[in-house]
């Protein structure tokens, strides 16, 4: 995701230094232009603009945080975007911090995958302040299509779980009627479309089903990253004395195929461990 955002910014003329913390993951976008960073703070300092694009918590407190941190490197009047999808009481400590140190936190996670982030068709769910929104939009529209502003700090990052829950919920369903229509003696493929191109046919459904009867479980994202975000959607759920019940039910179906060892697929790979019953 990440290095499709960067080679966006890069293709528009934006001066781009970058960071991964595999550094071999940034050498394509040394061979486009950018220049690599050995750390986070180096990459953060004399920045205008900071932005983080990564997996959970753990690793953004990691970027973020600490004497070789993003924190650490950016200067007073710094903005700060965060596009990860993590969870909201993360996003406002971090948000805290950044005031500490003058400069000021946009979340701003996003909707699609890969591909979209190549092609600059990502959808950007931010929460942050008016200004900082106007000030962030160049960049942002260089790699999205649509920039969403929801309301204040922590809003981008609340709607992005609410999304993913909804998205982890589908996919569950779409591989468990999959996995019936495969012991029956149905033919798959017409059963199937009478799903995809009737009601139940969101783009998602249709997108994945496709993934999951061709068995093509190259990622486009993480089977361990729908997990992780299913269990941060519950988790500000019980925060606000609501059970997410269908959430918890996929849960346990992502569950079992990341104990398949599948975490590291395409999560339409999640319907595997039901065919091998």
């Amino acid at each position: 995701m990440g290095t499709g955002m960067a080679a966006r910014l890069l293709g528009a003329g934006f001066p781009l230094i970058v960071f991964n913390r595999n550094r071999e993951r940034a050498a394509p976008l040394a061979k486009i232009g950018a220049r690599v960073a050995g750390n986070a703070r180096e990459a953060a300092a004399g920045a205008e603009i900071v932005i983080a694009m990564l997996a959970d918590d753990a690793a953004s407190r990691a970027v973020w945080l600490g004497d070789d941190g993003a924190l650490a490197g950016a200067g007073a009047g710094t903005l700060l975007i965060e596009s990860s999808t993590l969870s909201v009481a993360w996003v406002k400590e971090l948000a805290n911090l950044a005031t500490a140190r003058k400069s000021e936190l946009l979340d701003a996670p996003v909707t699609g995958s890969r591909p979209q982030a190549a092609a600059g068709e990502l959808n950007f769910l931010v929460g942050g302040s008016d200004a900082a929104v106007a000030r962030a939009r160049p960049a942002l529209d260089v790699m999205g299509r649509q920039v969403i502003h929801l309301g204040p700090t922590g809003s981008g990052a609340l709607v992005k779980l609410i999304n993913n829950f909804v998205c982890g919920v589908q996919v569950a369903a779409i591989a468990e009627a999959i996995a019936l229509i495969e012991r029956t003696d149905l033919d798959r493929d017409k059963a199937l479309a009478v799903l995809t191109h009737g009601a139940p046919g969101s783009p998602l459904v249709k997108t994945l089903s496709a993934r999951m009867t061709a068995r093509d479980y190259t990622p486009n994202f993480l089977l361990r990253l729908m997990a992780k975000d299913l269990a941060y959607a519950q988790r500000e759920a019980q925060d606000r004395s609501l059970e997410l019940t269908t959430a918890a039910a996929a849960s346990e179906v992502f569950a079992r195929a990341i104990e398949a060892g599948l975490s590291e697929k395409d999560f339409s790979a999640i319907v595997e461990p039901m065919r091998s019953k």
